[in-house]
Parts: C-alpha cells; sequence; structure tokens
C-alpha cells in the first residue's frame, strides 16, 4: 500500500493544502506507486515564504550554541532513522539499499555532525584595522533540491543555513520527496521554532518559481539541471537576491600514458556508475591513450558488465534502475544516438537487461568514440553510460577535457603526483582527482562554467549562507 502524506510543514505546524491535488511517486524498481504527496499550490509556497520572513529575525539573533544544539539534535534524530531512511531513498531513487545506507544516508549525517562542529571552529568575526568584519546570516533561503542524492543536497543547503541563522523554505524534488517530510519531522521533534524550516511540496514551476521571484526571499540555493538553473538564475535577478547554483556535468577521467590503465579505467566506470549514473559529477568521458584504446574499451566494459542490475531491494543488486520511465528512455535514446553517430557498442545498449520486465533498468553500457564533439560527448547522458575517447598526448588531452560548457569534477591518472598535477592545475573544473584519491567532504564542491555557482561542503558551504558586515570603530586617542 502507498504511502500518503497529504499535509505540508508550515510555521511550526503540519497544515493541509490550499489544493487537494497529489503527486504519484513512484517505486523505479517494481514501477508502482510507492507514495503520494500533496501538490503545492503557489499560495503554499508564499505562506511558507511568510513564516519564514516572520521568523527570521528571532533565529537569526538565537545564540550560536542554541542553533548548535538544534543542528545536533536533528544529528541524533537522522541516525535514529537511518535504517528508515535506506529504506524510503532505496525505493524513491532505486539505489540498493546497502549502498544508500552508506551513501544516501551516511554521507548527509556526517554532514549534520560536521556542521554542529563547525559551530565552534568557524571564524563568525575579526578585527581588520579599526574595523570589526562580522558574518551574518543572509535571511530567507528557498531551498530548491533534486532527487538523485535527495537527502544530502537537502542537508548542504538546510545544515549550514540554519547554522548561519537563516530561515529555509524546502521545495524538495517531487520524485524522491518521503525523505524531505522524515527530515521535517526529525527538525519538529528537535525543537527548531516555528517558521525556522518550512516544507513545500510541488513542481518547480509552481513552487520553485514562487521561491526564486518572492522579494522576502533573500537567496536561492539550487541543484539540478542547467536548463532549471537558467530559469531560477532568471527569475531571482528581478529581486536581485543572492543565487547558488548546482548544476550538469560531463566530467573527463584524463588517462595520462604512464598511468595504471587497469586501475584507472577501474576507478572510473565506479564513478561512472555510481547511483546508475545519475550523478552529476560522475566520471562519465574517460580519456586514453590513441594506442591504448581498444585495451581501455576492453577493460571498461569488463568492469562496467560486472555491475549487474537489479531491484534496490534485492540483496545481490549492484545497480539500481534509473528514476524513472522518462529517464529510461531519455537514457536509450542516448545510447542509440551515439550508435547511429559512428560511436562502438563495447558492452551493454539500449535493449532492456535480462530477467528484469519490471522498473526502469538501463543496462551498464560502454560508447568507444573517436569524435570528441559527438552528442554523447558532449551532452550530460545521467545514466550508466561511459564514452571512452582517444587523445594523443598531454596537451591533447587537456583539450578535449576542457572543449565541455560543464566543468563540475574530473581525474588525472598517471605515473607520478607531479605530473598529474600539473595536468589537474590546467582542468577548468571544481574537482579533480589525481589517481583515484578519496573524496573529501570538508573540501569545497561546485563548479566552473555552466556546472553553476557558488560552493556546497564544510566551511565554504557555511559560508555560502552568510554576508559581510564592517563596523568601523573610533580608534583611542
Amino acid at each position: 500500500m502507498a504511502l500518503i502524506r497529504n499535509q505540508l510543514f508550515i510555521g511550526g505546524r503540519w497544515v493541509a493544502p490550499v489544493r487537494t491535488g497529489f503527486i504519484d511517486v513512484m517505486d523505479p524498481s517494481t514501477d508502482t506507486v510507492f507514495a503520494r504527496i500533496p501538490e503545492g499550490a503557489a499560495a503554499d509556497a508564499e505562506a511558507a515564504v511568510a513564516a519564514a520572513h516572520a521568523a527570521f529575525d528571532a533565529w537569526s539573533r538565537t545564540p550560536l550554541a542554541e542553533r548548535a544544539g538544534c543542528i545536533e539534535r536533528i544529528a541524533a534524530g537522522l541516525k535514529a532513522r537511518s535504517d528508515e531512511l535506506a529504506h524510503v531513498i532505496a525505493c524513491e531513487v532505486g539505489m540498493p539499499k546497502k549502498l544508500a545506507a552508506r551513501v544516501q544516508v551516511g554521507g548527509p549525517l556526517w554532514h549534520w555532525n560536521n556542521y554542529e562542529a563547525l559551530a565552534r571552529s568557524f571564524e563568525w568575526e575579526r578585527r581588520v584595522g579599526n574595523s570589526l568584519v562580522v558574518r551574518e546570516p543572509i535571511g530567507v533561503v528557498g531551498a530548491i533540491t533534486p532527487w538523485n542524492f535527495p537527502l544530502n543536497q537537502i542537508t548542504l543547503k538546510v545544515a549550514p543555513a540554519l547554522l548561519a541563522g537563516c530561515t529555509v523554505v524546502l521545495k524538495p524534488s517531487e520524485v524522491a520527496p518521503i525523505n524531505a517530510f522524515i527530515l521535517a519531522e526529525i527538525i519538529e521533534a528537535a525543537g527548531v521554532p516555528a517558521g525556522v524550516f518550512n516544507l513545500v511540496t510541488g513542481y518547480g514551476p509552481v513552487v520553485g518559481e514562487v521561491l526564486a521571484s518572492d522579494p522576502r526571499v533573500d537567496m536561492v540555493s539550487f541543484t539540478g539541471s542547467t536548463r532549471a538553473g537558467r530559469r531560477v538564475a532568471e527569475l531571482a535577478a528581478a529581486t536581485v537576491k543572492k543565487v547558488a547554483l548546482e548544476l550538469g556535468g560531463k566530467s573527463a577521467s584524463v588517462v595520462l600514458d604512464d598511468a595504471d590503465l587497469a586501475a584507472a579505467v577501474k576507478g572510473t566506470v565506479s564513478s561512472c556508475l555510481l547511483n546508475s549514473g545519475q550523478t552529476c559529477s560522475a566520471h562519465t568521458r574517460l580519456l586514453v591513450p590513441r594506442a591504448r584504446l581498444d585495451e581501455a574499451a576492453q577493460l571498461a566494459a569488463t568492469a562496467a558488465s560486472a555491475m549487474k542490475p537489479g531491484p534496490a531491494l534485492a540483496e545481490d543488486s549492484r545497480l539500481g534502475p534509473l528514476v524513472s520511465a522518462a529517464q529510461r528512455e531519455r537514457v536509450r535514446d542516448y545510447i542509440r544516438r551515439g550508435v547511429a553517430e559512428g560511436a562502438r557498442l563495447a558492452c551493454g545498449g539500449a535493449e532492456p537487461p535480462a530477467e528484469l520486465e519490471q522498473g526502469y533498468f538501463v543496462q551498464p553500457t560502454v560508447l568507444v568514440c573517436e569524435d570528441s564533439r559527438a552528442t554523447v560527448a558532449q551532452e550530460e547522458i545521467f545514466g550508466p553510460v561511459l564514452v571512452v575517447l582517444p587523445h594523443d598526448g598531454d596537451e591533447d588531452a587537456i583539450r578535449i577535457a576542457n572543449d565541455s560548457p560543464y566543468g563540475l569534477a574530473g581525474a588525472v591518472w598517471a605515473g607520478n603526483e607531479e605530473r598529474a598535477l600539473a595536468v589537474a592545475r590546467r582542468l577548468r573544473t571544481g574537482q579533480v582527482d589525481i589517481n583515484g584519491a578519496a573524496w573529501n567532504p570538508r573540501a569545497p564542491f561546485g563548479g566552473y562554467k555552466q556546472s553553476g555557482l557558488g560552493r556546497e561542503n564544510g566551511e565554504y558551504g557555511l559560508d555560502e549562507f552568510l554576508q559581510y558586515k564592517a563596523i568601523q570603530l573610533r580608534q583611542p586617542g
């Protein structure tokens, strides 16, 4: 039986929406309705903004230790409901439950705890000559979040915003929203004052556009497609509010001629296929020396083929479904287009995986493409598809890697760190991994070019929700 959520969280209370419409949340593993949520209207979003606006003055002046205490209690609430959250996100997004517990829930829990710790170590003010320079909350924040890592992207907006002293209106993705309702319950139980956090579900062109355009919203933080991000920025410009955008990617994994090819391919395939390729920072272009193109393609095909698709709740699943029927067809169309434009299929393809008649599954696919300007080498596919491209030396590899409208992430693989670092410095992208180095959740995350504006994670993410004030003090004498 489907979960039913029929109320929104506004002004510290669970309230009925102004309309009676519902949105179905599908389980991508089974193509059945997992839950139903309210289809919020513009009036609901406006009520939430009003509540956040009214709550801001008191919350911004609440002592930092009290705000940090709320963050700590929210983290404890998330930990207590971790298994429930992992199950829900597996059913909403399709990531296998064991992996969802570690990535989709474990990551957010780490960030909530880290922001509580940052309250004590962050430099909130400093003296600069005769000025006291203070950092103050930016105001009411509209947070619009995606479906691929739903709780994590909610966390990277809500946790630092609350710690900073901002109030928040959250519009989660209607595709994967149930985790946001659980978080709202946890925030309510943690004793966060009324109006400081508000939850309104609905569609972007309705609820999201209110948050982007309402003059009472001081900042809008959006994660999603580049197309939607442009619309958010366009609407926000009318009231000159701050905009933070975390958008698309087409990240290149650059393999130099002295690299460990087997390790490079294995690491790139793992990055590419995380969350069935539905990761904005996934390394989806593998650039290898031309002389080793066929060898790299075979290694990639072997690694990708080992990632057997299966339902998210099955114990042996390594690769879940895509999030929706529309996303599945979009990815299959890209595979067909790649082959039509001359790419060679090393493994996978557009046909449904064997023995998976239900659900939104796509085979893990490796395309070998000689043309770096081909559609599949330029556009974000957002599925389990790796494109292998040849390069003719370091300069050519750098050129191909940078020949993209995006600049979110990337990787360099080389025989020594000095050479890899020299190439990494020349990549126009916000993050670069060298020889499979581990992800650092304290480091800034964000992109160049059309991958967005602003940074998330750690102190860099906290800084996004603060603004500077200089208070000039008279010198003695």
